[in-house]
């Protein structure tokens, strides 16, 4: 063979490797473990296997060249390695370096070629760690080239006779150089892989806030038909068959397939169904037998039934029904839970309104109307704007809206841990900070270990106020500095900003308790402090911005 026939028939040989590796990602739990951001020891266990094997059906799919076999086994190793760091690397580089070895233990190039592949799987997963993610398929091809230059050189220095040793680098050194290009279609094929995990993810973030969106209006005032309108509008978007929400004893709005029989009045909850809320867990059922059904009167296959849940613990479900046996897919249960989380903050501001209702005292009803549209809006606004060049700083924003909110629709009259407030502010202040980007700067300047007790909404009112009043207004540009002391007998807490500086009207109206109306949270956390401690608020004006500080004793 010369060395355009054994490039082609490498080349060949390297697109079976790509191939198989293709064929093993479609596999629905390879195609799991391979999308994971991070994996556990058991993952990177089974990618080892999986690279090794490719790593030895390279070496047993090999060309004899003088007693040499020009092979693709470094291109296994190398894209394992570079993919899935040095654990994957190494543990492919030794097993397939061995059996190399064990094939032929006598052949010319047995130990030059275990040792080559130790070092390729040592290379690729050290350069794996020090590279980024678009450029690992360029630099998977450099350490592939690398180990295979050492493997030559090896070859030169230990192989007996030299002569057979020159004539093999010769005719296979340069094919299996250029061979090396496979490593970056392997690298390619999973990083397609992780891309559509963000695109599924970007898509399913998407289509909650659609739902949100369109939900919204109809958990301002929760009854039969409104919970119907929600069971529709869900069922339509996710493409189910049916879709149920329940509370604790019954059903409370069930549309799609079957609803002749489960929207009567005071249906019981399925023993499967009770077995979910008291366990607080999804529950996922598919029936095998086509011959029956999860209901004697409607014929539904499949359902997930997912608990909602409050402050108080689990308060109903939502449920998720088809008519055909069917798998629920990582990416359909992750838009479920998704569903569920925000029904259940839903629910809960609609029954925080009701219960805000019957409210008398002033204060905490002024409160509670914190919740500011404008606010929600350009928050979901925010969200919607990173959901396809960042799904996972989307995600996050989420997660701290859906933090707010609930903090926010919690207030009451008990005393809170300081932590526990402070997870709210630090909610609210993510979410503007990536409005304003690099414009907001927000500085935490709290005590290690700080340990006091404060009234629940009492800082975040505040930090709104800093950043509306005092950086918006100064271009968006600006920092705020949140901090608590704490002493033996007292705790200070301030937020300071260096923006707009605060006008003396505003300062004299709320010490004389003549609310401005577009400070109702700056004069509400005053009132309330005097309310509990017979002292409110301390505002500074600085030169620039405006510092305002309470005492916790």
């Amino acid at each position: 063979m010369d060395k355009g026939e054994i490039f082609l028939s490498l080349l060949e040989k390297s697109s079976l490797i790509i191939v198989l590796f293709i064929m093993i990602t479609k596999v629905k739990g390879f195609k799991y473990i391979f999308q994971k951001e991070n994996h556990n020891i058991g993952d990177l266990f089974i990618i080892s296997i999986i690279f090794s094997l490719l790593a030895m059906l390279g070496t047993y799919n090999g060309i004899s060249v003088h007693g040499s076999l020009a092979n693709t086994r470094i291109i296994a190793i190398v894209s394992g390695g570079i993919l899935f760091g040095p654990l994957v690397g190494f543990t492919s580089g030794f097993v397939s370096g061995f059996h190399r070895y064990m094939l032929d233990i006598s052949g010319i190039t047995s130990i030059p070629c275990f040792i080559s592949s130790v070092f390729a799987g040592i290379l690729s997963g050290y350069v794996s760690k020090k590279v980024s993610e678009e450029h690992k398929w360029f630099y998977g091809i450099i350490c592939g080239v690398a180990s295979e230059s050492i493997s030559m050189f090896l070859i030169f220095l230990m192989s007996n006779p030299h002569k057979t040793a020159v004539v093999v680098i010769n005719k296979i050194y340069l094919p299996m150089i250029v061979g090396q290009i496979g490593i970056g279609f392997l690298v390619s094929v999973v990083n397609v892989i992780k891309k559509e995990k963000e695109e599924i993810a970007a898509f399913q973030s998407k289509l909650a806030l659609n739902i949100a969106n369109k939900t919204l209006p109809y958990f301002r005032s929760i009854n039969e038909e409104s919970l119907k309108v929600i069971c529709g509008i869900i069922k339509d978007e996710i493409k189910s068959d049916a879709v149920a929400i329940t509370d604790s004893e019954k059903v409370l709005a069930y549309v799609g397939v079957g609803q002749e029989v489960f929207n009567k009045p005071n249906v019981e909850l399925s023993d499967t169904t009770k077995e979910s809320m008291r366990e607080n867990k999804i529950l996922n059922i598919k029936v095998e037998n086509e011959e029956y059904s999860l209901s004697k009167k409607v014929s539904l296959k499949t359902a997930m039934i997912i608990p909602l849940t409050d402050s108080q613990g689990v308060m109903g479900t939502l449920k998720i029904y088809y008519i055909k046996q069917y798998e629920m897919s990582y990416s359909k249960k992750s838009l479920a839970i998704g569903l569920s989380y925000i029904i259940s903050t839903l629910m809960e501001i609609s029954k925080i309104e009701k219960i805000k209702e019957a409210k008398n005292k002033a204060e905490i009803k002024a409160l509670q109307t914190q919740i500011n549209p404008h606010f929600l809006f350009n928050a979901l606004n925010t969200i919607t704007s990173f959901i396809r060049i960042d799904p996972d700083k989307a995600r996050n924003l989420i997660i701290n809206l859906s933090t707010y909110m609930r903090y926010n629709i919690e207030v009451n009259d008990n005393l809170i841990d300081i932590q526990k407030e402070l997870e709210q502010v630090k909610a609210y202040v993510e979410i503007e900070k990536a409005r304003f980007g690099d414009k907001l700067n927000v500085v935490y300047n709290i005590d290690e270990n700080i340990d006091v007790k404060i009234p629940s909404l009492i800082i975040q009112p505040l930090v709104e106020n800093a950043i509306i009043h005092g950086i918006r207004k100064n271009g968006g540009y600006g920092t705020v500095i949140i901090g608590a002391k704490q002493y033996e007998n007292k705790t200070e807490i301030w937020v300071e900003n260096d923006g707009i500086t605060i006008g003396e009207d505003i300062i004299e109206k709320v010490y004389n308790d003549d609310m401005p109306e577009n400070k109702i949270g700056l004069y509400n956390v005053h009132l309330r402090l005097k309310l509990l401690y017979g002292r409110g608020l301390n505002i500074l004006r600085l030169s620039p911005g405006t510092k305002i500080e309470f005492y916790i004793c």
